[in-house]
Parts: structure tokens; sequence; C-alpha cells
């Protein structure tokens, strides 16, 4: 049987931009913290010099990321945070070099709950805001859910309109899947 080498899945495209874009010393912000393995896999690349803030709704998303970190030692340089990542500001006052985000929901939890465009909006604003030239927010897209084409239809709406003279937002999708495919969206500051 052949089986694809690079183009396998958003996560798997997603990590070859991180390791690419993402150095030791960043500071990055997982906006979605879900079951962590983002946020283990960033904590790791930014080293003792770089800081990571993680964001989640929901206490399990904290308690099975927190297990993660301190499994491999990494929990002083992340800061987990139990609050909508559309709070962003409150927490952070700097400007961060990468931002990622899963939209959905919790894989293996209650698929009830779910991000939502509103939120998701305000957050990929702020982060914005708080990117430093060249830096870079992912986003990926999950939209077979209940809930989910209307947030991938308004995230849309929003980031075509985004100004071309101080962002650059690229789209990839896989067009030949079946099932709802996910969409990847990377957004850079222009320097």
């Amino acid at each position: 049987m052949l089986r694809a080498k690079y183009l396998t899945k958003i996560t798997d495209i997603n990590k070859m931009y991180i390791e690419k874009l993402v150095k030791k010393g960043d500071i990055v912000v997982d906006a979605t913290m879900g079951n962590g393995y983002d946020t283990l896999y960033l904590a790791k690349i930014i080293g003792e010099e770089g800081f990571l803030y993680s964001f989640d709704i929901q206490k399990e998303a904290l308690i099975s990321t927190k297990e993660k970190l301190e499994k491999e030692n990494l929990l002083s340089r992340t800061k987990l945070i139990l609050d909508g990542h559309e709070n962003i500001d409150r927490y952070i006052d700097k400007q961060i070099d990468f931002m990622i985000f899963n939209l959905g929901y919790l894989p293996k939890g209650d698929h009830n709950i779910i991000t939502k465009p509103h939120t998701t909006i305000e957050a990929i604003k702020k982060g914005m805001n708080l990117l430093k030239p060249n830096g870079i927010i992912s986003i990926a897209i999950y939209s077979g859910h209940e809930g989910g084409a209307y947030e991938k239809n308004e995230l849309y709406k929003f980031l075509t309109k985004v100004n071309q003279e101080q962002f650059n937002v690229l789209s990839s999708s896989f067009i030949n899947q079946i099932n709802n495919p996910p969409d990847l969206i990377l957004i850079e500051k222009k320097g």
C-alpha cells in the first residue's frame, strides 16, 4: 500500500511549519490547549530561554496538559491558563513570536463544548496585535462537527478582510478528501 510521507494530516503539516518558524527563546501561545500535545511540543522547542502561555476553558484539559509537562520537567517554562483565549490580553502584555489554534472540540472530551467564532476571532485579533514583526499565527480549523462549518465560514469572512499591507494570510486545505478535512490558516505580521 502506498502511503503519503508529508501531506497526511493538518497536524503533521503544521509541525513542518512549526519546526521552521519556532526557535529557542521564543514567546509562544497555545490558544487551545486541548490534551496538551501542542503545548508539550512547543515547550520542548522554545527551550529554557523561551516561554509558553496555554489557554483552555476546560479543567480536564489543564490537568492533562500539566501532567504531560511535569513528566517532561517542562512546567517551569509554561503558564497554563483556565480561561478563554479571547482574554489573552489579561495575561500577556509582551510581544509574541507564535500562536497556535486547533479549533473544534476537545478530543475525547465533551463534544458539546466547542470553539465559537466570536471568541476565536476576538482571540485572533488580540494575537495579531501582540505578534512581533514576522510573527505567525497558525489556525487548524476542524469543521466536521456541529457548529464547525459556521465557525469556518465566519473566520474566512474575517480573514479575507485583513489588511494585506500589515499581514499575509495563507489558507491550505485538502481538496480531494471527504468528510470535511481540516483547513490550515497561517497569518504572518509583516516586518
